[in-house]
């Protein structure tokens, strides 16, 4: 309705307090705030800072006043789109996009990339590229897509494949949960026959292979062809568990940003002893650059910037000095960075490092924060795993582990380092190691590096 009516709706954290809320609700210079009546008190905290809010009567009562026919509008592929980050660090900041540029980057548009190397991209209602946007008619009368997103819809990720689903003429199913329930979840998709399950990587991913685990068989959940996961990666044994428990299922990693879109994606099939590598299957508009934004060659064997070209955002709402950072022009190409190191192999796939904002200086030598999150994950007794950089006076940063374990097992800094010695140089290796009973993300589920930064400081 927001859309028809030309209007950018934004999304907001549920979980905010008021001071965050009104952050992101000035920012955005809304005019008018929809929610729940569990929310009123925190919007209400929240309204008086917010000079450009619109005040009114109720939702009833605005409804009432309506005039009752429609209202039409002349829309184009130049209407806006803004999407808020919930990144790891700092304010959240909104994204603009062109309606057009959405489209091929995120919804469905364009060749996002995909398959294991070498092999077919899935295909799949949900992501089967649209050329022109005149064919969502056609194939919108053919979908039999039926998507349960588990992640909140305050996330890119629940924005995305909702808004996709529904463009291609599918269902979209929604819990009323404020908390995350994989039992629950199953439980929903089996009654519902959902096809296609999103999630966030292993914050949700973990949960749904134990809730399967503890299920007595998953018979009735035959109608789910797809476990999708977008916004934080799947650890290759998660991947490896869920194609174990759900065997006639394809599960797909996709990798993009808010800045981005949707960049590409690694598919483990059933039956299929691939999947569990570390590469991604890039569209064709991705590249990865280097200081100077210029695109290194498959197998230089550099760490350079992840980026891409074409439909990208305009930029950041009101902050030109960030949009110049992170959309910058070379050579009359507009690039968006969105801050992720890479390299590119010989075969062309992509080796994701982690943030440059993770990035950990231990000795002069450079350890992406990511790489070895996903060895640590790969530990049998290993639930969940971020590693940040904490101060030392000898080598500047050191290697910290801040790790939950399954109940009853033990790990000690020691076994975490002889497990990942295989798939790490040894400077890469964790020197320390921090035990939580849960390793605390966002909503959306996104790493919490302040909360792992002070965890592991402490």
């Amino acid at each position: 309705a927001c859309f028809k009516l030309r209007a950018a709706p934004v999304n907001v954290n549920y979980r905010a307090v008021a001071d965050e809320m009104g952050a992101v609700l000035d920012d955005s210079g809304a005019k008018v705030v929809l929610h729940e009546q569990d929310l009123a008190a925190v919007v209400t905290a929240a309204a008086p800072a917010l000079p450009a809010l619109t005040r009114g009567p109720a939702w009833e009562a605005a409804l009432a006043a309506a005039p009752a026919a429609p209202v039409r509008f002349e829309r184009s592929g130049d209407d806006r789109y803004v999407l808020y980050t919930g990144g790891t660090t700092g304010r959240p900041k909104g994204v603009v996009w062109r309606h057009e540029d959405l489209f091929f980057a995120a919804l469905g548009g364009g060749e996002p990339g995909g398959g294991e190397p070498g092999g077919d991209p899935v295909r799949d209602p949900v992501r089967d590229p649209v050329r022109d946007p005149r064919q969502v008619a056609v194939l919108a009368r053919q979908s039999r897509s039926r998507c349960l997103p588990a992640s909140p819809f305050m996330h890119g990720t629940g924005h995305w494949i909702a808004l996709t689903t529904l463009l291609r003429g599918g269902t979209v199913i929604t819990l009323r949960d404020a908390h995350f329930d994989a039992g629950r979840l199953l439980d929903v998709a089996a009654a519902e026959s959902v096809t296609i399950l999103a999630v966030v990587g292993d914050a949700f991913g973990r949960p749904i292979v134990e809730a399967l685990e503890q299920r007595a068989g998953a018979s009735d959940l035959s109608s789910v062809s797809v476990v999708l996961s977008g916004g934080a990666a799947l650890s290759p044994s998660t991947m490896a568990d869920l194609v174990r428990l759900l065997p006639w299922a394809v599960v797909v990693d996709g990798f993009g940003a808010s800045e981005t879109g949707g960049q590409g994606q690694r598919v483990r099939y059933p039956g299929s002893t691939r999947g569990g590598h570390d590469r991604f299957t890039m569209g064709p508009d991705t590249a990865v650059v280097d200081d100077e934004l210029r695109p290194l060659a498959p197998g230089d064997g550099r760490v350079g910037w992840l980026a891409r070209r074409a439909h990208v955002p305009l930029g950041y709402l009101g902050d030109p000095e960030a949009t110049a950072r992170t959309f910058p022009v070379v050579d009359g190409v507009r690039w968006a960075v969105a801050g992720d190191r890479a390299s590119i192999d010989a075969d062309t796939t992509i080796v994701v490092h982690g943030r440059g904002a993770t990035t950990i200086n231990t000795g002069g030598e450079k350890v992406h924060a990511e790489e070895v999150e996903v060895a640590l994950r790969a530990h049998p007794d290993v639930v969940d795993a971020v590693v940040v950089g904490v101060d030392d006076r000898r080598w500047g940063e050191v290697v910290t582990a801040v790790v939950s374990l399954r109940p009853g097992t033990t790990l000690t800094v020691q076994d975490a380092a002889d497990h990942c010695r295989s798939r790490l140089a040894g400077y890469k290796l964790p020197r320390r190691l921090v035990v939580v009973d849960e390793v605390v993300r966002t909503a959306s589920g996104k790493t919490d590096i302040r909360w792992a930064k002070a965890t592991a400081t402490a």
